[in-house]
């Protein structure tokens, strides 16, 4: 069990937006990172598949991405020809995004691509110029939404964020959120370096520790090694918030009470095909 001074190490000192911090704030696990996720031509197909199809099969046309990062996600869907709204609350990250779409301003859909700076506490008042009459889908992948910590003890703060997700979203439009298999990773103490999402060439160790709190698994830290090339490696430590399914289940329903359907995947796969998935996706449709 880590000590509490170690774990408040492992976060970044700057903070993007008031609420929310920017565990990227240095500017080195933006850069390694996207070493290890920006080669858009590494994407898994079966994570390529599962989003375009899900997003197709729904009339989804206009994408919020509520956690763009260097826009790796947000770019495979503007070639795919989706409309792209991206956000996150790491210009460090956001960095590689606007470059990406300066370099390819010529491109239509490039040069409509809209990147801001935002906080999932604020999100709602922060974009109102930009939702209209709502998003046909806003998706946060990538286990992005754990890095939302439990300040409170109460998770008031993810209720928050989610309320917010769901004030985008226009009716009948679908949310998709993710977050690891913390059930798992609390049972065995352990999570799969493997990523579904990415097939990277840059090889990964993770290196997981849980803290307990009065019992209660409050914050999980991930000790990255990433292949940078030639023999170099580098180091980074990110933190995460332990969402239990069930709870997180909950939380969504209440949110988007009158839905329409909310479907559960693990690994791109039925739950009930898949036995301890490394990631659960939730998919929500909001009720028209």
């Amino acid at each position: 069990m880590p000590q509490a001074d170690t774990v408040f190490q492992s976060r970044s000192d700057g903070i993007s937006a008031e609420g929310v911090r920017d565990q990227y704030a240095d500017g080195k696990a933006a850069k390694v990172w996207e070493i290890f996720i920006g080669d858009k031509k590494s994407r898994t197909e079966n994570y390529r598949n599962f989003l375009v199809e899900k997003l197709r099969d729904n009339g989804c046309k206009r994408i919020l991405d509520v956690a763009c990062g260097t826009g790796v996600d947000s770019i495979m869907l503007l070639e795919e020809g989706f409309e792209v709204v991206s956000i996150d609350a790491s210009d460090k990250m956001l960095k590689y995004a606007l470059k990406e779409r300066w370099n390819r301003r010529k491109e239509v859909t490039f040069d409509k691509w809209i990147i801001e700076e935002a906080n999932w506490l604020t999100l709602y008042d922060d974009i109102e110029h930009l939702i209209g009459e709502g998003f046909d889908a806003v998706m946060c992948l990538g286990n992005s939404f754990a890095h939302l910590l439990d300040n409170y003890g109460d998770q008031r703060e993810q209720i928050q964020a989610i309320n917010n997700f769901e004030k985008c979203v226009k009716p009948g439009g679908l949310l998709l959120i993710d977050h690891r298999n913390y059930d798992n990773i609390m049972d065995t103490g352990a999570a799969p370096a493997k990523s579904i999402y990415y097939n990277s060439s840059h090889t990964a160790d993770i290196k997981t520790s849980v803290l307990y709190v009065a019992s209660k698994p409050t914050l999980v830290t991930m000790d990255y090694v990433i292949s940078t090339g030639r023999g170099d490696t580098s180091e980074f430590r990110l933190s995460y918030y332990p969402h239990k399914l069930a709870v997180f289940e909950d939380i969504v329903r209440t949110i988007f009470k009158g839905h329409t359907s909310y479907e559960k995947y693990g690994d791109f796969k039925t739950m009930d095909k898949v036995t301890n998935p490394a990631f659960i996706i939730h998919v929500v449709q909001k009720g028209k």
